[in-house]
C-alpha cells in the first residue's frame, strides 16, 4: 500500500534531509486529523514528544512517556493476508528499530551517540539510549516492546535513567494493571501506570465495524478521534471527526454513540447501496 511504499522510500534518506522534511510536514499538516504517511507520523511524534519534555522540564517533573507508533505493514503484504505480521514482534523489530532511531534522533537536541541492546530475546524487547551533545539531561532512553515480564527491568531502567532524563516506553505490550496478574497488579501500578503519561499515540481499531483512528498530540489538544470510510472506491477514503479533542483517551462506548450519529447506516448497508447504484466492482467500467 501507499504507506508501505512511503516507508521504504524515507528509510533510505539522509538524516538531515529527513529532519527538513519532518519540519515541513509538521507545518503543512498541522490541521490534519491523523498522519497520512509514516514520515508525517514520525514528524508529529517528534514534535509532540518534544512539547511534553519541554513542559515537564519547565514544571520540574519527571519525563516518563508512553509512545504508541503505528508501524507500517511490511512491503510483501497483500490484501489476501490474514495476518500481515506472521512472525509477530520478531518480524516487527527491524522496522521498529529504524523508526525508534529516527524518533530519538529527532527528539534529542544536538544528537550524539546512539546505543542499543536487547533486554529479552524471547520477548523481542530492546533498550535504546540517544545521547545529546548539548547536555546529559537532554539524553533520551527508550524501551521497545516491553511486556509484563519486563516489569522489574522497567523499574531498574527507570532508576538508572534518573529523574533528570527522559524515558520512553515505546509500543508497550500491555494496557492496564490487570494484564500483570493479581500478584503484580499493584506493583505495576506503582512502577508504570503512576509514573508514565502519553507523549504521542497513533492507534487504530474497529468500532461498530468501522475503521477508527485515535491520535494523541500535546499541541493538538490531546486525543483526537476519527473514522475512515473507504468503501467507495471512486470517491476514495474520507475522514470523519468523531469526539472533541480531550486529554482523556476516548472510551469505546462514546465512540460508538458518536459513530451512530455520524454514520447511521452500518458499513455493510453502505456497501450494498454502492453495489446497487454502481454495480459490482468487477463489472464497473464495462460497456
Amino acid at each position: 500500500n501507499d504507506l508501505t511504499i512511503a516507508f521504504i522510500m524515507y528509510r533510505s534518506l539522509h538524516p538531515l534531509v529527513k529532519w527538513i522534511l519532518y519540519l515541513q510536514i509538521a507545518v503543512s499538516q498541522v490541521d490534519a486529523l491523523i498522519p497520512a504517511t509514516p514520515m508525517e507520523q514520525t514528524s508529529r511524534a517528534i514534535k509532540s514528544i518534544r512539547d511534553v519534555i519541554d513542559q515537564r522540564i519547565a514544571s520540574k517533573t519527571p519525563r516518563r512517556l508512553y509512545i504508541d507508533y503505528l508501524i507500517p505493514l511490511p512491503p510483501e503484504t497483500v490484501a489476501a493476508d490474514i495476518d500481515p505480521w506472521p512472525g509477530g514482534l520478531a518480524q516487527m523489530y527491524p522496522y521498529a528499530e529504524k523508526i525508534i532511531t529516527d524518533v530519538l534522533s529527532g527528539v534529542v537536541e544536538d544528537p550524539g551517540n546512539l546505543s542499543s541492546q536487547i533486554l529479552s530475546p524471547q520477548d523481542c524487547c530492546g533498550f535504546f539510549v540517544q545521547e545529546s551533545k548539548a547536555s546529559p539531561e537532554r539524553d533520551v532512553a527508550a524501551i521497545l516492546f516491553p511486556s509484563v515480564d519486563q516489569l522489574e527491568k522497567i523499574d531498574e531502567i527507570d532508576r538508572m535513567v534518573g529523574k533528570d532524563r527522559t524515558l520512553l516506553i515505546f509500543n508497550r505490550q500491555f494496557k492496564r494493571p490487570e494484564d500483570f496478574g493479581f500478584r503484580k497488579k499493584d506493583r505495576s501500578q506503582q512502577v508504570v501506570f503512576d509514573r508514565f503519561e502519553w507523549g504521542f499515540a497513533f492507534q487504530e481499531f474497529a468500532c461498530r465495524g468501522e475503521d477508527v483512528k485515535l491520535n494523541f498530540e500535546l499541541g493538538h489538544g490531546g486525543w483526537k478521534s476519527c473514522v475512515i470510510c473507504d468503501e467507495d472506491v471512486d470517491a476514495g477514503a474520507k475522514e470523519f471527526a468523531l469526539l472533541e479533542p480531550s486529554f482523556d483517551r476516548p472510551v469505546y462506548e462514546d465512540l460508538e454513540r458518536r459513530i451512530n450519529k455520524v454514520l447511521p447506516e452500518p458499513l455493510w448497508m453502505r456497501k450494498m447501496g454502492e453495489a446497487e447504484t454502481k454495480g459490482l466492482k468487477f463489472q464497473r467500467g464495462k460497456k
